[in-house]
């Protein structure tokens, strides 16, 4: 049975007093025009690599181990630059709450409506493939004017108000919401010719889950994907957004990824894998690199987190 779930009125307390004034900001920021809120963006994020010491680290260790021919100072820059994406998401996870949908739409190029399109008409479930990138939470607004009514899955916070924050703002965009964890949920909405946004690439615990190298290193990843192509009757569209140097954003849906899913799960994943470093090397800052991408390995690769004192 469903959790019940509460309104947000309904947390009014001491404790999510913090959540609340910080939504209130944000509201405020909303109504800014785009320029002006998105450089306040930028600022928090300033603040933030400036004094998000263990943070700043993760981030810098990451872009280290994926992108190791770049200069220290290159490196470090690229860390600068995501902070300020981060900041800037923050603003647009507002935008994705509150903007009105001829704002959006305004700032938004979209490519690839035809393939969800024509999978529909094909009476197939579609998983819109996608990854962490800071423009998550925006794209998905603009995305729901575009095609059919989808559903997004998401995951648990450990505050049940933030979880609800931030899952009742993306219903702005999606139809319903489905925890990560439900496959069941989403294998039936598939074969119902539904439509799924998925976005698997976050680190995940050893159970179903394989070593499979992310620009060239040794990552945990779910094999779940090609599983729920496969349960779900379902094509897989790969789908991704970018915030471009003038602000605006440009949404991406290719063409459905070939034989797939195939009877090998980790060849699968790597064709996952394949198309999203594609995307993160369009625009490096904007992949979320403040996740602990390479933890939960077997024993026998490196923590490549012990030491991050190093790279503060």
């Amino acid at each position: 049975m469903a959790a019940i779930r509460k309104p947000l009125h309904r947390y009014l307390a001491p404790a999510t007093w913090p959540i609340w004034i910080g939504l209130g900001l944000l509201r405020i920021v909303c109504w800014l025009p785009h320029s002006v809120s998105l450089a306040i963006g930028r600022g928090i994020g300033a603040f933030g690599h400036r004094f998000g010491g263990t943070r700043r680290a993760i981030v810098r260790r990451n872009i280290e181990l994926c992108f190791p021919d770049l200069a220290v100072e290159q490196r470090n820059e690229l860390a600068k630059q995501h902070f300020a994406a981060l900041g800037m998401s923050l603003i647009e996870m507002g935008l994705g709450r509150w903007a009105a949908d001829e704002h959006l739409t305004a700032l938004t190029t979209i490519e690839g409506v035809n393939h969800v399109l024509q999978a529909v008409n094909d009476g197939k479930g579609v998983i819109l493939l996608s990854a962490h990138f800071t423009t998550l939470e925006i794209s998905g607004r603009v995305l729901s004017l575009s095609i059919p009514p989808f559903d997004a899955v998401y995951r648990k916070s450990r505050s049940t108000f933030l979880t609800e924050v931030l899952r009742s703002g993306r219903e702005r965009s999606a139809a319903r919401t489905i925890e990560k964890r439900d496959i069941k949920s989403m294998v039936r909405r598939l074969r119902e010719g539904g439509i799924v946004w998925y976005a698997p690439d976050q680190s995940f615990n050893r159970k179903g889950a394989q070593v499979v190298r992310f620009f060239g290193v040794p990552s945990m990843h779910t094999t779940a994907t090609s599983t729920l192509a496969r349960l779900g009757k379902a094509v897989t569209l790969p789908y991704f957004p970018e915030r471009l140097a003038n602000g605006r954003y440009h949404l991406r849906i290719l063409p459905a990824l070939t034989d797939f899913p195939s009877d090998d799960v980790i060849a699968d994943t790597k064709k996952y894998v394949h198309v999203l470093e594609d995307h993160v090397r369009r625009c490096p800052e904007q992949y979320l690199w403040a996740h602990r991408k390479f933890k939960g390995l077997p024993d026998s690769y490196p923590d490549y987190y012990a030491d991050l004192d190093a790279v503060k």
